[in-house]
């Protein structure tokens, strides 16, 4: 008889941190290993309607063989999230911040409100 796989922990998501000139954001992260962990993350969060219809899903983590970014066309957002991330020592988590465009440019705005739902994930993490 084979072990039984160990349960993936629920990622925790945090909706409605910010809401500027009609587009919202969520940040939700999870413990995160490397690549394949975060590959998974990522699927596994747009496997929601709500967050597949997302604009953007920027996120960051740092693993075993360094800093990990991706934009998705969210440009210069992974690099704060990660910056964030190295001044909390945070390492081994996935952070996502999630961004449904409103309508109208935000200019260097939405780099604030992604530093903000990034804040408000590390304080939920205690």
């Amino acid at each position: 008889m084979s072990a039984p796989k160990p349960s993936k922990p629920e990622p925790r998501i945090i909706e409605n941190v910010a809401v500027d000139r009609g587009s919202r954001y969520a940040v939700s992260g999870a413990p995160c290993t490397g690549e394949a962990d975060a590959k998974a993350f990522i699927k596994a969060l747009t496997r929601k309607k709500k967050f597949a219809k997302a604009t953007h899903n920027t996120f960051a983590y740092i693993g075993a063989d360094g800093p990990v970014k991706n934009d998705d066309g969210e440009s210069g957002a992974g690099m704060v999230i990660l910056r964030m991330l190295e001044r909390a020592g945070l390492e081994g988590h996935i952070v996502c911040v999630t961004r449904w465009y409103g309508g109208k440019h935000l200019g260097g705005d939405r780099f604030r409100h992604v530093q903000d739902a990034v804040r408000v994930y590390l304080d939920a993490l205690g």
